[in-house]
């Protein structure tokens, strides 16, 4: 089905891997079409409560596939038509889906490929992965959300500079800076990640989506109306069946058996 990504699905989980190893999983706008397919499949489909993206290969994703661009129109590239068409729908589409999105970075992670991971829900990554902002390299700018992200996660100073001057930093330092959740030794990604993500799909998946609705708002919030969003996420979750789950296990001294719904 899929020629460009593979998809598996384990236990409320919808593993997603990027699968063009070859080049580094080089985003092309064939791939980016299949991961938004699969993606929205993930929305869709009810039994998946998680989704887990990663890589094959050596590296989780070197950007954007620079023979994949639009040819040129009177010697210039429009490369505003492949962020447009390649990355934005991803982006929203990820930030819009109502369940955890797991990003396990396994290798390198570059330009638009760093900015894919950190607009993920929570990013885990192998102690060889590495991120780094490459588009100041060749006279570009962050893209894929990027500048919208980095900044909110790491502050603008950290962010600037890593934008302007296209360091590349470790998975520690990463964790130490607060871009991502944690770093695990090489060989325990595939199984940490699918750990984490298996945790999530057994959780109230509707309070979750309600809790990456309140976050995604509160970027632009300020504290009233992000006062008033709680309220109204709180009103929904109180009506979900997993809440009423959860509060007869507490009565009841027993765990909790979450539905998602």
């Amino acid at each position: 089905m899929y020629q460009f990504i593979t998809v598996e699905q384990i236990d409320g989980v919808m593993k997603i891997t990027l699968n063009r190893p070859d080049v580094l999983n080089s985003f092309t706008l064939a791939m980016s079409q299949e991961l938004r397919e699969a993606l929205g499949t993930a929305r869709a489909d009810k039994p998946v409560r998680a989704i887990l993206l990663t890589g094959a290969g050596r590296g989780f994703c070197a950007g954007q596939d620079l023979s994949d661009v639009p040819e040129p129109v009177d010697g210039k590239l429009d490369l505003g038509a492949t962020v447009r068409q390649t990355y934005n729908p991803l982006i929203q589409l990820l930030r819009e889906i109502e369940k955890p999105v797991v990003c396990a970075v396994n290798g390198v992670a570059a330009g638009a490929g760093a900015n894919l991971a950190i607009a993920c829900d929570i990013v885990i990554a192998s102690e060889a992965a590495s991120f780094i902002q490459s588009f100041s390299k060749i006279g570009l700018v962050p893209d894929s959300g990027g500048t919208f992200f980095l900044p909110r996660a790491i502050g603008m100073p950290m962010a600037t500079a890593l934008m302007m001057l296209g360091d590349k930093i470790t998975a520690q330092r990463a964790a130490e800076i607060g871009m991502i959740y944690k770093v695990v030794p090489a060989d325990a990604l595939e199984t940490e990640s699918m750990s984490l993500a298996r945790q999530l799909a057994s959780m109230p998946t509707k309070g979750l989506g309600f809790t990456k609705r309140a976050l995604n708002a509160s970027m632009g919030n300020n504290l009233e109306k992000q006062l008033q969003v709680e309220e109204e996420m709180q009103a929904e979750a109180g009506r979900t069946s997993d809440f009423e789950e959860g509060v007869a296990a507490f009565r009841e001294k027993r765990k909790p058996d979450f539905r998602g719904e």
